[in-house]
Formats: structure tokens, C-alpha cells, sequence
């Protein structure tokens, strides 16, 4: 006799698992690493190596000293540490890196349980305690290719500060902007390598096209409302980085569709109100963790009403 399996919907299953999302997710990653050794040099690739390496140790011993099941396997701190080091420009000393990777790993995702469960985003939190810790090193930027002649200690101003300080006196080109030949952070700098890691985590359906473009919609929306160069506001600082990988973290954003519609905007937002009002020149990082901390309320007020449910106050009269 043939058996039928009933259970309570949703009946939708999905044959992928965190380890492979993970996988997708550092591949995509991986030309935003190579322009980093391109343009920065061996340096960028050790510090992405030690950060990767730091948050994989981090979580291990961490489990171990919580007497938990280890979780190393499934690739979500290996992506934690390259995106942290993304998000650290090529000069930073090793330790200070290494304070980062245990703040993001130890504080931020182990102590509130693990994978799944941290309510911010762990490398930006990270990246924002290293920011007010060590504010020196964390806004001293090398220019791309002064490695090639040895003088890659030799600080340079990121394309935000000159907006901020001398209103786009002296900005690189679209083109340099668009190929990452301009100071910054390890992994924001290269449009071109963003775009395609963008697109492939499109294609394989890790992340929806919404998130990302809503982020970018408003930032472009807002920077020319404010008559700023709209091509450069996008290209510059973290904003590519934050809305294609940080935004669509699936932990830290809402479930419902429409309430990552609505995160993304009100971190595209923040974001320029930020760089145009605030006394820093970059606010992708302070925005999306302010909008991670309201994920909750997103996702009470944009949750979907159950088929055949009334909503409160309309019950049937007695």
C-alpha cells in the first residue's frame, strides 16, 4: 500500500546546504581578491590569508571551549574573515586584524549562538570596533601600485575623503574608479571584480537582484538630489561591497522579500545621509548595522498573513 506523507506547509524543499551557499559565496569573492593582490600587492593576499585563517581558529576554539559541535565545515567563518579583510585597507598591522577576526567570530557570532543567530552583521561590526579602536590605521590609505617601487607606505587620500574635504577636487576617472585604481579598503576598490562576484551570486540564485539594486537605486536617487556625481558615489567607498554582500547576509535581513526591499532602501538612505551630513566621509557599514538592528520589526510588519486568517479587530460578532 502506497504511503502519502502529510505535513503543514511550505512544502518547498531545497536541496542546498549552508556549506555550499558559503562556497558561492567565496568564489564570488574571489575577484574582489585577486584585483586586491593586483592593486595592493603580496600584502593584500597575506592579510586576507591570516584573516580567513584567524576566524576559522577563532570559531574552532571557540566551540571547543563551549563544548559545542564544531561548525568550521561549513565555510561561514572563512567568508566572516575575507570579508572582514575586505574591509581593511592593505597597511593595518597583523594584530590589530587579528583583534578584528576574534571580535567578529568570538563576540558578535559565538556568543550569541553561532551561525543563524547573531543579530548584526559580524565582519561590519568588526570592522566598526577596529574603526573607533585603532581610527589612525583604519583611515591610512596606500595608493594602488606603490608596491611595484617600494614605496607602498606612503598614504594616500580615499576618493570619499577628497569629496568630503575638497568637493571633487582631484578625483580619479570613471575608469580607474570602475577598475579600483584608487586608494580604499582591500575589497571595495575594483568595481569591475564587485560586479562580477554580483553577478555570479545572482546566477546561482544565492541572493535576489532586489537587495542590491534597491540599495544602489536609492544611493544613486539621493546623490543626485544632492547634485554629487551619481557614477562616483556608487564606485566609491564601500557601497558596492555593502549592497551585494553585506545587505543580502541572510542572518542579519529580513525573510519576506518585501522586507529586504525595505532594508536595503533604508540602508541606501543612511548611507547618504552619512557621507552628505555626518562628520565621517563613508556610512555604508554604520548603515546597514542600524537597519540590521530592525530586521525584527521588518519582518513583523511585512510578514504575510496566514490563508483564512483575520486580522485583529475583525473577528466574527458573537
Amino acid at each position: 500500500m502506497e504511503k502519502w506523507i502529510v505535513s503543514s506547509s511550505p512544502h518547498l524543499r531545497e536541496g542546498r546546504s549552508t556549506q555550499g551557499i558559503m562556497r558561492d559565496v567565496l568564489i564570488a569573492l574571489l575577484p574582489a581578491a585577486a584585483a586586491a593582490g593586483i592593486l595592493f600587492g603580496p600584502r593584500a593576499l597575506l592579510l586576507i590569508a591570516l584573516c580567513v585563517a584567524s576566524c576559522v581558529a577563532a570559531e574552532w576554539v571557540c566551540r571547543r571551549v563551549m563544548k559545542r559541535e564544531n561548525t568550521i565545515s561549513d565555510l561561514s567563518a572563512a567568508v566572516t574573515g575575507m570579508l572582514l579583510a575586505f574591509n581593511l585597507p592593505v597597511g593595518l598591522h597583523p594584530l590589530m586584524a587579528v583583534f578584528g577576526c576574534v571580535v567578529a567570530i568570538v563576540v558578535v557570532k559565538q556568543m550569541f549562538g553561532g551561525i543563524g543567530q547573531n543579530f548584526v552583521n559580524p565582519a561590519l561590526t568588526a570592522r566598526i570596533v577596529l574603526m573607533t579602536s585603532f581610527p589612525s590605521p583604519m583611515s591610512s590609505w596606500v595608493q594602488p601600485f606603490a608596491y611595484l617601487d617600494g614605496s607602498d607606505a606612503v598614504t594616500a587620500a580615499s576618493p570619499l575623503g577628497i569629496l568630503k574635504e575638497s568637493a571633487g577636487a582631484g578625483l580619479p576617472g570613471y575608469l580607474d574608479l570602475f577598475l579600483g585604481a584608487r586608494p580604499g579598503c582591500l575589497g571595495e576598490t575594483c568595481a569591475l571584480a564587485l560586479l562580477l562576484g554580483g553577478v555570479y551570486l545572482v546566477a546561482r540564485r544565492v541572493i535576489h537582484p532586489a537587495v542590491p539594486l534597491t540599495y544602489l537605486a536609492v544611493a544613486a536617487a539621493l546623490s543626485a538630489l544632492a547634485g554629487r556625481d551619481v557614477l562616483t558615489e556608487l564606485m566609491t567607498g564601500g557601497l558596492l561591497l555593502g549592497a551585494i554582500f553585506m545587505a543580502t547576509d541572510y542572518t542579519t535581513t529580513p525573510v519576506t522579500l518585501k522586507g529586504r526591499v525595505i532594508f536595503a532602501a533604508g540602508c541606501g538612505v543612511l548611507t547618504m545621509l552619512i557621507r552628505l551630513f555626518g562628520s565621517l566621509p563613508e556610512g555604508v557599514s554604520f548603515s546597514i548595522i542600524l537597519m540590521n538592528l530592525l530586521v525584527p520589526y521588518l519582518e513583523k510588519w511585512t510578514r504575510p498573513r496566514p490563508f483564512g486568517a483575520q486580522k485583529e479587530g475583525r473577528g466574527r460578532a458573537g
